[in-house]
């Protein structure tokens, strides 16, 4: 679970990240920027439901740096 509360932690997590990437591109199912962005497409869509199941109860029509973070995280391993 992703716990993004300031701008901060959101620079942190995505170099976070962009090491996990670097250091292991396997673990990503979308590696080119187009596939990438499709899945970021398709997970801002889906991420309502994704708290609903995990029992988070957090309002993705709400700008916040945690949902942010938790769609590029969702988008690095979404199939399309």
């Amino acid at each position: 679970m992703i716990n993004i509360k300031t701008r901060e932690e959101f620079i942190i997590f995505l170099k976070e990240l962009l090491e996990e990437y670097k250091e292991h591109p396997e673990n990503w199912e979308n590696k080119n920027i187009k596939d990438f962005f499709e899945a970021m497409i398709i997970y801002s869509d889906s991420v309502q439901q994704y708290y609903k199941n995990t029992n988070q109860f957090i309002n993705a029509d709400e700008a916040q740096w945690k949902v942010f973070a938790d769609i590029i995280k969702g988008a690095s391993i979404y199939e399309i």
